[in-house]
């Protein structure tokens, strides 16, 4: 991507560690809004889940995709996310999101190419650490024919938030006894097409730490899409957090959008 972007592009970096999904989703739309009303420069964050967490994308109905009481005895928490796609067990994994102006140049001209660009940075962090990848449209980064990270947006307000994992361990079993299947005798078949068609760094043989993963992400992304991390928003609530009223705000979102049953169970 160098070689595409030879400017610097101002940004803010967020290492935000880990929180629980309502919090974490609460704080991607948060900076979303921020960005939209010109409040900031663009956001790279990188974040944890803690408890862990089943996400079902914003189309999807909850109770058609996941045994919620499999997720309570097993103190998982279940949300609805506000970009697309399908559920995810967030669990040994890095998450990173991008939030930009879509008149920005690395949301790319069309949402195809903005995935290609923004998933570059994850490209160049996985090189890093010895692993290579390649980007599978259309929305995935593979290695070799294997998944290894999952990639979602949403564009509103003229803004995009693009937010995607990058696997450091996987347990399918586990998965998959959260996790709904047309059909109980189909779940071996389930358990064995993940375990061939998806890796993590684990499973390469690279180290599969979360603050190993995440430096090497921090710097992948500033080579591929020519980043400069500047100064955020001051003060920061929490060491790496964002401004005070980018915390507020989603822990207001936390508990009176995402964390509630009429957002969770919407269909």
């Amino acid at each position: 991507m160098n070689e595409t972007f030879v400017k610097p592009y101002p940004v803010r970096l967020l290492q935000t560690g880990f929180h629980d999904c309502y919090y974490n989703m609460g704080l991607d739309e948060a900076l979303l809004e921020s960005a939209a009303r010109g409040g900031s420069l663009p956001v790279l964050r990188f974040y944890g889940w803690e408890p862990r967490a089943v996400s079902v994308g914003y189309f999807q109905g909850l109770e058609e995709e996941v045994d919620i009481q499999a997720c309570k005895d097993r103190g998982v928490d279940v949300i609805r996310r506000i970009t697309g796609g399908g559920a995810v067990f967030h669990h040994a994994e890095l998450t990173y999101s991008i939030i930009l102006p879509v008149s920005h140049p690395l949301a790319g001209s069309s949402i195809q190419d903005s995935y290609r660009i923004l998933c570059g940075g994850v490209i160049r962090g996985l090189d890093l650490l010895g692993l290579n990848a390649r980007f599978a449209p259309v929305n995935d980064i593979v290695c070799g024919d294997r998944k290894i990270s999952g990639n979602a947006q949403t564009r509103r307000m003229n803004t995009v938030l693009h937010h995607g994992t990058v696997l450091l361990d996987l347990d399918p079993d586990l998965m998959f006894s959260l996790l709904k299947v047309p059909e109980e005798k189909m779940k071996g078949r389930l358990i064995q097409d993940v375990k061939a068609r998806v890796t993590s760094l684990r499973a390469q043989g690279l180290p599969s730490g979360f603050a190993e993963a995440e430096a090497a992400m921090i710097e992948g992304f500033r080579q591929a899409l020519c980043l400069e991390f500047a100064a955020g928003l001051s003060p920061p609530a929490y060491p790496g957090g964002p401004a005070f009223a980018e915390d507020d705000r989603a822990r207001e979102l936390a508990v009176k959008k995402f964390s509630s049953p009429g957002w969770i169970y919407k269909r």
